[in-house]
């Protein structure tokens, strides 16, 4: 661009390519993944939206707040400055610095690992950007998607472009579009009746899972069991065991378990695999919840960190069933519990994994039984998935899934009847069927198809398998299994 300010080095810079692939078509209208329409604002004093990463849960951010044509384009706390403002206009461009800067593939780079870059609005095909599925935002002349580097969640990661996977470093929400959030609809129609799991094969067996998807595309599930258990597949369909993430057991958790480890969860931070994981004695509070980490989630990689938070008989509510979570503002959350006074949220330090601070909310309460949270974020919504009643009695079971939202991650969470989770509520989700008995502990993923819900139930023996059915949303926000 002759005329034009230097553009300055990167770590991305592609390489240089004449011979470029153009879409067949252009996209007109977008409709945001993440439940809102990002428009130019209609007047002056309208503050335009932000780009929430999904994953770290921080801004979309200009470098420095610069309004010098070239600035780099990374993640930071969001902090409401101009240089993290982005309108989608309905030409496609990614408009900031209050519409003075577009969003700029560095180069006019088509390759994996183009930076991204603010520049002059140009109109060109080089700036135009759409939403794609699973919260994507894609650059069309590239096919390409806005990509947090590495994966990584710390302030000053920057984002480039990058073959698109569905992870959530590449998942995007928009914030501040409106004080009360649209519940982002779906075009699903509920089915008449629950179905069925779907198939898998191999290592089946499983109780409480929780997932993740690596970046060779694999997936690895980690399980209730000795030194906990874990599966990896290529397909979600067939299923091989992978050892055990502590093959040597877990002597640290003595003080409250000689036993097994329970309900783990499963997370990806900073370069870093997380593992959560409860020490405890069926029918007591008695217990504690652990963290673990390993650069690759392989069995025997795995760090322990230490204890995260504890539980007495004399506490209330139980130490149990972890769930880690970020907020849109980037601030980390750990939802857990088991009966007693029900599901309880406290904040993560993001940089040890332990607990920050000594505040305790009550999300969630039952006095038939309710446990295993799993809070996931849609759009302007968090939604808390639990289980209801009666888990690990074989065939004789009695747990379900049900689910409420809240605009805010410490609550309230409401059904969909508008009934406080803190009171009983929950709108059912998956509950038994036939010779599926007692589904339950459940987790969601987010994948490249759509999002898929892992959960366990138990056979007509008794044994315990591993579940998995897509999730769809209906016209009112409302997940289903399918």
């Amino acid at each position: 661009m002759p005329g034009s300010p230097p553009r300055p080095s990167t770590d991305h810079r592609p390489t240089p390519t004449r011979s470029l692939r153009r879409l067949a078509a252009t996209v007109a209208t977008v409709a945001l993944a993440a439940g809102a329409l990002l428009t130019i604002a209609s007047t002056a004093q309208a503050a335009p939206p932000t780009l929430v990463g999904v994953q770290s849960g921080r801004c979309l951010d200009v470098r420095d707040n610069s309004t010098t044509a070239g600035a780099a384009i990374q993640i930071w706390d969001c902090n409401g400055v101009a240089g993290q403002g982005w309108t989608l206009t309905s030409a496609g461009e990614l408009r900031t610095q209050d519409g003075t800067r577009c969003l700029d593939a560095f180069e006019w780079g088509t390759t994996a690992g183009t930076a991204l870059i603010s520049w002059s609005c140009t109109g060109s095909e080089n700036q135009r950007f759409a939403w794609g599925a699973n919260r994507s935002l894609v650059h069309p002349r590239s096919g390409l998607c806005l990509d947090v580097t590495g994966a990584r969640t710390a302030n000053g990661t920057a984002v480039a472009l990058w073959t698109c996977n569905g992870r959530t470093n590449q998942q995007w929400t928009a914030a501040g579009t409106t004080p009360t959030p649209t519940p982002t609809g779906g075009t699903g129609t509920p089915p008449a009746a629950y179905p069925g799991p779907g198939a898998v094969t191999g290592s089946i067996g499983a109780h409480d899972p929780t997932v993740v998807k690596r970046s060779d595309g694999t997936y690895l599930v980690a399980t209730t069991g000795r030194g906990i258990p874990l599966k990896t597949s290529r397909d979600r369909t067939s299923w091989s065991a992978a050892g055990s993430a502590f093959p040597n057991g877990t002597p640290w958790t003595s003080q409250h378990t000689t036993g097994d480890v329970w309900a783990p969860d499963l997370t990806y931070r900073d370069g870093q695999y997380w593992l959560y994981y409860s020490a405890s004695s069926f029918g007591t509070s008695s217990s504690g919840i652990y963290l673990a980490t390993s650069p690759s989630g392989d069995a025997g990689t795995w760090t322990n960190r230490g204890l995260v938070v504890s539980t007495t008989a004399s506490s209330g509510y139980n130490a149990i069933d972890p769930d880690l979570v970020t907020d849109a503002q980037g601030r980390v959350w750990m939802s857990f519990g088991s009966f007693w006074s029900g599901i309880k949220l406290i904040e993560i330090d993001p940089a040890t994994g332990l607990r920050s601070g000594t505040a305790l909310h009550s999300i969630a309460s039952r006095s038939a039984g309710i446990e295993a949270p799993d809070i996931v974020r849609r759009g302007g919504y968090y939604y808390q998935f639990v289980s209801f009643d009666a888990c690990c009695k074989g065939a004789q079971s009695t747990y379900r899934v049900a689910v409420g939202r809240s605009t805010s991650i410490t609550g309230p969470y409401v059904d969909r009847n508008g009934t406080r989770m803190t009171s009983g509520g929950g709108t059912e989700v998956l509950a038994g069927r036939g010779s599926i008995h007692g589904p339950g502990h459940s987790a969601v993923l987010a994948d490249t198809d759509g999002d898929v819900l892992f959960y366990h139930y138990y056979t007509d023996s008794g044994a315990s398998q591993l579940g998995i059915n897509r999730l769809g949303w209906d016209a009112a926000g409302w997940p289903y299994v399918s």
